[in-house]
């Protein structure tokens, strides 16, 4: 069974979560890494907090090529969107825009100033 990680803390990121929930059917636990066992998974607070995951038995992605194993494992016409997305000068591509949606997810639909603030400062904040 596959696990799709992603920020749990940040609501542009959980928007996304349930858009996955009710929009692409794949067969991974969609769940947020605030709320999961990490050491399980073999992934650190780091891997986490620096881009979505994905961990299966035969593959481990982040970021782009974590969205396209998603895809990919969904199927239907959803799995050639994850080839396309695996393949290298669109994954090459795809990391920027990737990095610039998680600097700026604060200020995307859905997001809010929280998603802004590296996870001590959160977790300072939460008390």
């Amino acid at each position: 069974m596959a696990t799709f990680v992603y920020d749990g803390d940040c609501a542009f990121c959980s928007t996304c979560a349930r858009f996955i929930e009710r929009r692409i059917p794949t067969s991974a636990d969609v769940v947020a890494w605030q709320r999961t066992d990490l050491d399980a998974l073999g992934l650190s607070v780091d891997d986490a907090e620096t881009a979505v995951q994905w961990v299966s038995a035969e593959r481990r992605a982040a970021g782009p090529e974590a969205i396209a194993e998603l895809l990919i494992d969904a199927g239907s016409f959803w799995r050639p969107a994850g080839h396309v997305l695996r393949f290298r000068p669109v994954r090459a591509a795809a990391w920027p825009v990737y990095r610039w949606v998680a600097r700026n997810r604060d200020k995307l639909p859905g997001g809010t100033a929280t998603c802004a603030l590296p996870q001590a400062e959160r977790d300072r904040l939460a008390g």
